[in-house]
């Protein structure tokens, strides 16, 4: 679910939108003509209007401006909000996609486009599905600003115990007639080979007499992203894997605004948003196998931590090699459609908003390639694809007593097509799926806003909000010709790979997959698609939101206070699973009726708040802030049923998983008190702390040997372990937020923030029975220093934050990431006042991220790796260098 901007915040947005727009076209510093105007350019002017967007609300918002049209701080959006205090970037796969505020769960954090709802899916199988919005969809040339709210009011749409996040385009009307800008980059990363090359522009027209503007926005981006490590679940003959992942992703977004004001009293916008990123990717691992005679030491969950693999002896010594690839179709798309109107009378305001959105996503088709020593030799009974290959035996040493493995072969471990057989296929249906995701919500929203002047109160908002938002998962096995066991299509495995890449932190040679050859093969093997009932998954939810808020002003005191009433109503659908077999499906759907069958539950809430902003004098601001918030249920929790363990073989692992639309949202009680101090033009120091008392988390039951009306052919009885999602328990989260800014009248600047954050969730709630927040570090901080002068302009950036959870479904489960600090340099030169020419470096420390276990020995986790310390996943960390040319006009 996202938020959506009320009359109020969308005047304020428009407000300061108008006023960067104007500061950006000021060349020298003017006398302002109101304490909150913004007159002076690049990183200055951003750092300024950030500032005036804090000290003029009256909740605790925090805030990023461009510093140009076409330029915000950073290139990358998810890193831009990490130097907001309290936030926190969750960095995946070479971009800031996740963020965290003030040690929430991301799923916590709700996410608008000009406050209004905009759909997100993702584009990997292995990820859970959430309520977080994915912000590698979004480019950073086409943003305004950035507004984070940290506090609740009445009139912002609910969904963000953590924060609200306002993400903001621009307007025509709030432009000069016939601006915009144009830019190109070409960037190289120190892991990526090829180059990333990227374009976008913005074109703002209005009519002489400013009641009617288009503009027209564009991007582009192409590259390719390399990430090495090594990895290891320790499950397979105390198995550590140096692995390469390796994605060509494209991303684009197109935007379109008409803005009309026939009148004076009359605004109206419509904005078209269309998002789209393939990733195609492939994961390579070559598998070096530890067997028991050759670990000299082991961990209290029995996994070697040592291990000294020596050369020289018979072949039947060795465990037999095995390398394997995952070859992914992967994509994203995002539309957005959504109109607004205004109009002003004698005393009163109307606000119409009217928002459709719509996400697909997910794995369009994944396959395998494998290759075994241990594999038969070629014959006519072992056809291809399980054909023996002649991979290196694993020989040399292996150290997991740290939180980064370190591996040193004693013998060349590096692949060519020459150790692999001539001709190849996929591995076959187990290994063929597809997972698309869709995600929609059409909303409609009704404000207004009355100007009082009685007893303090400036004015009375109230407004109704009703949104239907649908949410579809399903997946797909590829029907395999009946021919492929014994006569597959094969291709010659060249055909398979272009070229090489280095494998891995160790970086010894393996052929580089060809996803596209790949999936060719693998779709000349398939004569269609079989739905999978099992990973269907339907969520409908119908949410109506009403609210009451005044505004108030006397004497030193400003602020607001209201109420937020909350219903929904929710649906969730899925195949029945009651032992159904039918003939000639596949064995995926055994148990599972081809009959849907739905439940509903509702819930209501009212949502009190107070903001209170106290003017100790000109410059000091006192703050204070009381409310109450939801976060709906994840949907992974919600989708009705999944089973494992039946017909498969063994008896006695049965088990079904039972998800609830009955779920209570979570619900936070929370405060902030702040100070804040402002001096000189856009100067700051402040101090907030708060607090939040977060209730209704999910926990599972679990119960053994229930009867659930399904007899397994495995065990012949009606017997399985049950697992419920369910409320239970609850956390809290105290936080320290510090921040200062300073500009010195020598073109120099420098900006710093620091949170420190407390935060403890029940253990219950999770496998790995810590109760950590998930993505929730305890330290945070930025320190920016720049320095600019008409001509030329410089920064540097550090941004730090401590250990945090990180918790997903499938293969890589439950970590630790290691403590993260990245450091970041932009410089440019204004070849005129209206050309630029920028350098930027991210990650110049090459940081690396390091994954660790560290549930306790008897935690119910699948992989002994993410217990007790043991380094489970560590990847290179990679700088990246960019240089864009851009043009305003």
């Amino acid at each position: 679910m996202k938020k959506n901007l009320t009359p109020i915040a969308s005047a304020v947005a428009m407000l300061t939108l108008s006023i960067a727009a104007q500061a950006q076209q000021v060349d020298q510093t003017t006398q302002p003509d109101q304490a909150s105007q913004v007159v002076v350019t690049g990183i200055r002017a951003s750092m300024q209007s950030a500032v005036n967007i804090k000290r003029n609300s009256d909740a605790v918002v925090d805030a990023v401006s461009a510093e140009d049209i076409g330029k915000l701080p950073d290139t990358d959006v998810g890193e831009t909000l990490g130097r907001i205090p309290g936030v926190s970037v969750g960095r995946q796969f070479g971009q800031g996609s996740a963020v965290s505020v003030r040690g929430s769960d991301p799923q916590m954090t709700y996410t608008t486009l000009n406050g209004q709802t905009i759909a997100s899916t993702g584009w990997y199988d292995q990820k859970s599905v959430d309520r977080s919005f994915n912000y590698s969809l979004l480019p950073s040339s086409l943003i305004g600003g950035i507004d984070v709210y940290k506090s609740s009011q009445a009139d912002l749409t609910e969904g963000g115990i953590g924060g609200t996040v306002i993400v903001k385009s621009r307007k025509p009307l709030d432009m000069d007639a016939n601006s915009g800008f144009l830019s190109a980059g070409v960037g190289k990363g120190s892991i990526s080979t090829d180059p990333d090359k990227s374009i976008s522009g913005l074109y703002s027209w209005k009519n002489d007499a400013h009641t009617f503007g288009v503009l027209v926005a564009g991007a582009v981006d192409h590259g390719t992203y390399i990430r090495r490590g090594l990895e290891s679940d320790t499950t397979w003959s105390n198995d550590v894997e140096p692995s390469t992942f390796v994605q060509d992703r494209k991303t684009s977004a197109f935007n379109i605004d008409l803005q009309a004001k026939p009148t004076r009293e009359l605004d109206m916008d419509l904005n078209y948003l269309r998002l789209v990123q393939h990733a195609d990717n492939s994961n390579t691992n070559q598998y070096l196998f530890q067997s028991d005679s050759f670990c000299t030491s082991k961990n209290a969950a029995g996994v070697c931590t040592t291990s000294n693999t020596p050369t020289g002896l018979p072949a039947s010594s060795y465990s037999a090699p095995f390398l394997q690839t995952w070859a992914r179709g992967a994509e994203m798309n995002s539309d957005t459609l959504t109109f607004n109107s205004h109009y002003k009378g004698n005393g009163f305001r109307l606000d119409g908003v009217i928002n459709t959105t719509k996400s697909d996503g997910g794995t369009t088709e994944t396959t395998n390639y494998s290759y075994f020593n241990g594999w038969p030799a070629l014959s006519a009974t072992n056809p291809y694809p399980n054909v023996a290959s002649s991979l290196p035996v694993w020989t040399g040493t292996i150290n997991a007593t740290g939180h980064t493995l370190l591996v040193n072969p004693s013998t060349n471990q590096s692949v060519s097509l020459a150790n692999l057989p001539a001709m190849e296929a996929p591995q076959g249906a187990w290994a063929t799926s597809k997972g698309p995701n869709e995600d929609k919500e059409n909303a409609f929203q009704v404000d207004l806003t009355m100007d009082l002047d009685s007893y303090g109160l400036t004015s009375f908002k109230t407004g109704v909000r009703y949104s239907q938002h649908t949410f579809s998962k399903d997946s797909y096995q590829g029907v395999f010709a009946s021919t492929f066991a014994t006569n597959p299509v094969t291709v010659p495995t060249s055909s398979l790979y272009s070229g090489t890449i280095a494998l891995g932190t160790p970086g010894w040679s393996v052929p580089k997959p060809n996803v596209g050859a790949m999936l060719a093969n693998t779709n000349a093997n398939i004569t269609g698609w079989a739905e999978e009932r099992s990973g269907y998954g339907k969520l409908e939810e119908d949410n109506t939101a009403l609210y009451g808020m005044f505004d108030f002003a006397h004497e030193k005191y400003h602020g607001n206070f209201g109420l937020r009433y909350v219903g929904t109503n929710a649906t969730g659908t899925a195949y029945a699973f009651d032992g159904t077999n039918i003939a000639g499906d596949i064995g995926a759907n055994a148990g599972w009726n081809t009959k849907k069958i739905s439940n509903s539950a509702t819930y209501h809430y009212v949502l009190p708040s107070l903001n209170v902003a106290y003017d100790i004098d000109k410059n000091t601001i006192a703050r204070f802030t009381a409310s109450q918030a939801i976060t709906r249920p994840n949907f992974d929790n919600m989708f009705l049923y999944n089973e494992a363990g039946y017909q498969d073989t063994i008896a006695g692992n049965e088990i079904f998983t039972k998800g609830s639309v009955g779920l209570k949202p979570q619900m936070a009680s929370q405060f902030d008190l702040g100070l804040e101090y402002y001096y000189g033009k856009g100067n700051l120091l402040a101090a907030t702390y708060y607090h939040k008392n977060i209730n209704n988390f999910i926990t599972t039951n679990t119960a053994i040997n229930q009867s659930i009306g399904v007899v397994s052919p495995d065990s012949g009885k009606d017997s399985w372990t049950v697992n419920q999602y369910v409320n239970a328990g609850g956390g809290r989260i105290d936080g320290l937020e510090l921040q200062a800014s300073h500009s010195f009248d020598n073109g120099f600047g420098v900006s710093a923030n620091y949170t420190l954050i407390n935060a403890v969730a029940p253990k219950s709630s999770y496998a790995d029975e810590l109760n950590l927040f998930t993505q929730s570090s305890k330290n945070n901080a930025n320190l920016v220093t720049y320095w600019q002068n008409s001509q030329y302009f410089a920064r540097l950036a550090y941004n730090y934050r401590s250990e945090y959870m990180v918790r997903e479904t499938g293969y890589y489960g439950n970590r630790m990431q290691q403590g993260y600090g990245q450091l970041d340099a932009s410089a440019g030169w204004n070849i005129t006042p209206k050309v630029r020419l920028v350098f930027e470096a991210t990650n110049l420390t090459k940081a690396n991220d390091v994954e660790y276990g560290v549930a306790p020995v008897d935690a119910k986790l699948s992989s002994p790796a993410q217990k007790l310390g043991y380094p489970a996943w560590s990847y290179l960390g990679e700088a990246t260098y960019k240089v864009t040319l851009s043009a305003k006009f």
